[in-house]
Parts: C-alpha cells; structure tokens; sequence
C-alpha cells in the first residue's frame, strides 16, 4: 500500500547506519509470536529498526501490552519501532498517544493515482469520480464506495482487450468498466448517467491521436508513452490542488461544499456548548405557537367539494389533512415542551430531542432554520387556505407547498388524460418556462398547470434565450421563471425522484450541465 511505501521511504532516509528489518505481519499472528520471532534482545538493545505491516486489529491489545513494555525496557536509543496499518476507530489510544504519527494527506488524489498505471485515462478516470464526493449534493446523489479493488479489476480488463484485440473495443470497455465494475456500485440512475458521460470522456478513440487533454486546465492530459522519468515529472507538475473545472464542475459548487462543511462544522461546535436555562425555549415555543395558522376545516371543504372530486381537488383534500396533522402536533409538542420545562410531567426522549431542536433554533427534521421553517409553514398552509375560499384551483401552483409534490403531477396527468379522453400511460411531461413576470399570469393555461418556487444549482438562466448559462460568481443558485407543466403523448417518466425536467442546454452539450450537477431544487435551506 501507499502508506507502507512512504514509511519506507522515510525510515530508509533516516535510520542511516542502522539495520532496518521488514515484517508484514499475517492475518493469524499474534504479538507474542512477533515478540519472540521478531523482537529478539539484540534488536532492542541494538540499533536496529523494526517496521510491522499490514497490522490486524484482532491482536491489538496484545500489541499494545507489548508496547507498554517497551515503555520500560533498556532500548537501544536509536531502536525505533514503526507501524502500518489503515485508520480505524479501535486503534489503541495508548499506543498513538506514546508514538508520533505519520499519515498521507487525503487530498490530491489525481496526482496519487497516475501513480499507480503509467498516467493512463482509467487513472484520471477513477480519481476524478472517488474525488467528486467532496462536492456532497452536486458530486453524487448518494455517496459511494469506489475503492482501488475497482481500478485493479479495470486495470486487468483493460489490459486484457488491448492484448487480445486489434482495434480497441472501446463499447465494451466503457460497458464493462463503467456499467459492470464501477457501476455495480450505484444504485441511482441519474449517478449512472454521470458515470457514463465521464467513461464517454475518457475512453474515446481521440486518447490515440494526438495529446488529449481532460479538462480545458492546461495541466491535465495523457501524456504519451515515454521512460518513468517523464511520467514523473508529468505528475511532478500536477497542481497540489485540483481547480473544481477538472471535475466538470463550476467554481461555485466548491464554494457551497466548504458552505456546507462549514455549517456542520459550527453545527457540531454548538452542539458542545452547555445549555443555559429553559427561557429561550419557552420563548420560541410560545413564538411558534403564535404564528402557526390555524387547522383547515376539512369537512366543510369535503362537502363544498363533493360534486366536483376532480384528481386536483382529491389531491387538495389529501394535503388538508397532512396539515391538519402537522399542526396539531407542531401545537401538541410546543404545550408539551412546556409543561415539561415547568415540571409538571415527565420529559421523554424525543421531546427532549425536539427541546434541543428548539433551543438551537432549528426547526426538526428539516434543514431549515427555526424562523424561516415556521414562515414556510405559514405559506404553505395559506395556499391551500386560498384554494378553499375560491373553490378553484389557483393559477400559479407552489410545487414545494406540497408535502407529496409526486401526487399533485401524478393528478395532473390524470386531468390531462380525462381531458384528451387517452390512457395516462401514453402522456410524458413537457416543460415549457414563460418568459412573463409571475404578476402578469392572470388566467391558468389550457393544458397543463403553471408551477413557482423552482431554483436552479449549478447553472445560470437565461430569460430571452430560455436556455441555460454559466452561473454568475458566487451565485450559487439561480431563480427560474414559472414553467408550464403539460403533457404529451409518449413514454412515463421514472418514479426515483420528484420529476425530470427538460431544459435547453444553450451553447453548450448537454453532458457539461450533467457534470456540473444542475438540478431544480423546490425549497432552499435557509
């Protein structure tokens, strides 16, 4: 491994004169076995060094009775035991409090791995999509475990094909890397998709041709076949840290990681701050208590709108009684809490959860502030309120306003497909983005629905164009004008999120927007 590599290196530079012994220690050895086979009395007393590799945490404790020995024992004073082994949460605490610790950084992983396969494309390849996860939400949908086993076994395929065929079989290839072996990883489709634009970049008949380069940055390309020194002066003149453009990603989504990390970081600080008094508490739950609207009549509503059970209107009496709910826990707890601040009853552990929600001013479960989650809440509820009092459907539909947004385009379908008289199956979505200001929407449209709320991350808008653009420095996410949802015969969309949204692409293909990580996001966290 790297790590035993490095300590090597670094133990061969140092121990000048003394001898230095290798052991890599077997799965089934124990510290008594190394103790008697590998510690004999010379090497303490000597000046001879001792590097264990490859140590196994089912004999930890013995090694660390052995190193507490030492501790006491006459050693030579130029001995010096080193150990290898990966991070783990049970290391002994006594023996990296006794000893000095030395690990490779995690960053710069693109200049680690061209290391390892003579500055190949499946090198660029593989670091680039292990390193995207520090991007969080616009690296991947759900993090991975990419790990060296999946470069080794590409590294055998590729191997493989270019000794057995004479034109390179580069759809097999990008099936077998990407679809077989990296891909048995991801579960998501959109993941999957990312993961063929980047095996599309970087397995093409171009690498061949002439020096091709893997970003538009000057420093990344695969270099052409040359001695071992040129390879490492190649990986010598790597930047020491990666410009987010190597990755396909705007400078703005590394600004929103380091956002991101930060915000937990505080979070956690927090966290460890002793807690006061109860005041705030009883402060803020009287403060929400005073804000929330009130429960919408439900039966009122159900008989004002019996003779009219249309999918919209069924989907508007599904979301009055999911916040008829809310509201009447979010007031439950808050007297509850109350009360248990008082001492009048027996706090239990989940309100005691929510009390510390509270008095960090964050609302529970959400990501949202305390403020600006109780503000939302207000909107939502008025939405549906207004819905009620006219008996219409409103022109512009807040999309996030809905605790299942799926339901509301899933009716939208259905109107759609009554309307036309046609199955619901054969309709697809159709996206259309006005150009108007929201004030000037004064009638709903003949097919289809009008939604707001929408934000763009990772891209900028357009309005005249209606086309997607480079975001503005700093602008990490983007408001979009108020698309028409319609719909069209065709194929059904895929059921693993909300819906897939069709935009154009502008000057640009389409796979540079599917590396930056643009998505449409229906509520912020703040």
């Amino acid at each position: 491994c790297r790590n035993e590599l490095w300590v090597h290196r670094v133990a061969l530079v140092r121990c000048s004169r003394q001898k230095l012994k290798t052991f890599q220690a077997p799965m089934q050895a124990s510290a008594n076995q190394i103790a008697l086979c590998k510690y004999p009395g010379a090497d303490i007393i000597g000046c001879s060094w001792l590097i264990v590799t490859s140590l196994s945490l089912s004999w930890m404790c013995e090694l660390d009775k052995l190193v507490d020995d030492l501790q006491v024992q006459e050693c030579h004073p130029y001995f010096r035991l080193w150990l290898s082994s990966s991070p783990h949460p049970e290391y002994p605490i006594a023996i990296l409090q006794t000893g000095i610790i030395l690990s490779l950084p995690g960053s710069c992983a693109v200049r680690g791995c061209c290391c390892t396969v003579s500055c190949s494309s499946l090198s660029f390849f593989h670091s680039v999509i292990l390193e995207r996860k520090k991007f969080l939400q616009l690296g991947w949908n759900i993090v991975y475990s990419f790990n060296d086993s999946d470069f080794e076994v590409s590294e055998n395929l590729l191997s493989l094909y270019l000794d057995e065929y004479e034109e390179i079989p580069w759809d097999a290839l990008k099936f077998l890397i990407a679809g077989i072996n990296y891909g048995g990883h991801v579960t998501d489709d959109l993941d999957r998709r990312l993961l063929a634009t980047y095996i599309n970049q970087y397995f093409c008949p171009a690498l061949f041709v002439c020096v091709y380069r893997v970003s538009s940055l000057v420093h990344y390309y695969v270099p052409r076949d040359g001695p071992q020194s040129s390879y490492m002066d190649f990986i010598g003149q790597l930047p020491a840290l990666e410009h987010p453009e190597l990755f396909g990603q705007h400078p703005n989504a590394d600004i929103a990681s380091q956002i991101t990390e930060a915000r937990t970081l505080f979070h956690t600080l927090l966290s460890l701050h002793p807690q006061v008094t109860s005041t705030d508490v009883l402060k803020l739950s009287a403060d929400v208590l005073q804000k929330i609207p009130a429960e919408i009549d439900y039966e009122s509503t159900r008989k004002l709108l019996k003779d009219d059970l249309s999918p919209l209107n069924v989907v508007l009496l599904q979301e009055i009684q999911r916040y008829n709910v809310l509201l009447h826990t979010i007031r439950s707890v808050c007297e509850s809490i109350t009360k248990d601040i008082k001492g009048l009853v027996v706090m239990s552990s989940s309100l005691e959860e929510t009390f510390h929600y509270i008095h960090d001013a964050r609302a529970y479960p959400s990501l949202k502030p305390l403020a600006s989650w109780t503000r939302d809440l207000c909107q939502r509820v008025e939405q549906f309120a207004r819905w009620v009092e006219t008996a219409h459907p409103p022109v512009l539909f807040w999309l996030s306003g809905f605790t299942f947004p799926t339901g509301f385009l899933t009716a939208v379908l259905q109107s759609s497909a009554r309307q036309n008289n046609v199955s619901v199956d054969t309709l697809s979505w159709e996206f259309t983005v006005n150009t108007m200001d929201d004030k000037n929407l004064l009638f709903p449209p003949k097919d289809g629905v009008l939604i707001q709320g929408l934000y763009l991350e990772g891209a900028g808008w357009d309005k005249k164009a209606s086309c997607l653009v480079e975001a503005e420095p700093l602008q990490l996410v983007c408001p979009i004008g108020s698309p028409r949802v319609s719909t069209q015969s065709g194929g059904s969309g895929r059921p693993s999120f909300v819906v897939a949204v069709d935009l154009k692409s502008g000057a640009v293909p389409y796979d540079h927007w599917i590396k930056r990580g643009t998505a449409l996001l229906m509520s912020l966290d703040n």
